[in-house]
C-alpha cells in the first residue's frame, strides 16, 4: 500500500484530513486549514495523479486505491481516527472512505459532492465522456483543456479573475497523470454509494452553493437517506463554495468540527 504526498499544519489537536477536487492539490486548503485554530491538526494530501502524488501503481488511481493510500498516510502519521473534509472528487472519496473505513472516520464535511451516479446506464455514458477527456489530456492542448474546463456551466458563477487564478494553479499538473485519475476516479468509474448511505456512522454535513442547483438537489437527496446527514445551502455561491464564500465556508467547517469535540 502506498501513501500520499501531504502537507500538515497545527502541532496537536483533532486531526482533519483534507481531500481536494480534480486538478487540485494540497495547497488548495491552506487558507481554510490555517483558520481552524490550535485545536486542530490539518493534513492536506495530494490525491493520486495530482501535486507530488505521481507515478503510483495503477490501482492507486481508483476510489479503493486512493482510500487505501489515505489510510496508509494516516498510519504513517500515527493517526488512528480523523475527520474528513472533501471537495467534489475529494468529497466523493471522503464519503467512500467513511463507508469503507468507518472506524477511522470521526466526522464528514462534503462540499459539492455526491455518492455517485445511481444507475449503470448513467455510469456508462459518463465513463465514455471521461474517456474522451482523458484522451484529450494525453494528446491535446492542455491550455485549451483548462480553458474549456472552467467554461463549463458548473463554474459559471466564478468571476474572470478567479478563473484566471485557478487556471494558473492547474497548469502545474501533469496531463497524463490527470488522465489516469479521470479514468479511475471519475464519477463514471465510482461505484454508486446511494444505497449505502443508511449505513453511514459518522455525522456528515453536505454543503452546496445556492446557485448550484444540481448539487443542492443531491445534498437534499442524501439527507433523505440518513438521519446522520445534515445539509447547508450557502446563499449566493455556486459549485466552489470554498472559493466563492470563504468566510461562510470556514465558519461552517469550524462549527461542525467543534461540535464533534464537545461529544
Amino acid at each position: 500500500m502506498h501513501s500520499l504526498s501531504y502537507t500538515t499544519s497545527g502541532a496537536g489537536g483533532h486531526p482533519v484530513l483534507f481531500l481536494h477536487g480534480f486538478m487540485g492539490r494540497s495547497e488548495d486548503w491552506e487558507g481554510i486549514s490555517a483558520g481552524l485554530g490550535k485545536g486542530f491538526r490539518s493534513i492536506a494530501v495530494d490525491l493520486p495523479g495530482h501535486g507530488n502524488s505521481l507515478g503510483l501503481p495503477e490501482e492507486a488511481y481508483t476510489m479503493e486505491g486512493a482510500a487505501n493510500a489515505a489510510i496508509r498516510t494516516l498510519d504513517e502519521l500515527g493517526i488512528e481516527t480523523a475527520s474528513l473534509a472533501g471537495y467534489s472528487m475529494g468529497g466523493r472519496l471522503a464519503l467512500y472512505f467513511a463507508l469503507r473505513f468507518s472506524e477511522r472516520c470521526e466526522r464528514l464535511f462534503l462540499e459539492s459532492s455526491s455518492p455517485g451516479l445511481k444507475t449503470e446506464e448513467e455510469r456508462i455514458v459518463r465513463r465514455k465522456a471521461d474517456e474522451e477527456k482523458a484522451k484529450r489530456l494525453e494528446t491535446g492542448d492542455f491550455e485549451a483543456f483548462l480553458e474549456e474546463w472552467y467554461r463549463m456551466p458548473l463554474f459559471a458563477t466564478l468571476d474572470d479573475g478567479v478563473v484566471k487564478s485557478l487556471i494558473e494553479k492547474r497548469r502545474g499538473n501533469a496531463p497524463s497523470e490527470l488522465a489516469k485519475s479521470l479514468r479511475g476516479m471519475g464519477t463514471g468509474s465510482q461505484p454508486s454509494l446511494w444505497e449505502e448511505l443508511e449505513n453511514l456512522r459518522a455525522p456528515m454535513l453536505a454543503v452546496a452553493g445556492e446557485l448550484d442547483r444540481k448539487f443542492v438537489s443531491i445534498a437534499r437527496g442524501m439527507a433523505e437517506r440518513s438521519s446522520r446527514i445534515s445539509i447547508q445551502i450557502t446563499p449566493g455561491a455556486g459549485h466552489n463554495v470554498r472559493v466563492e464564500a470563504p468566510g461562510e465556508y470556514s465558519k461552517l467547517l469550524g462549527e461542525f468540527l467543534e461540535a464533534g469535540k464537545l461529544k
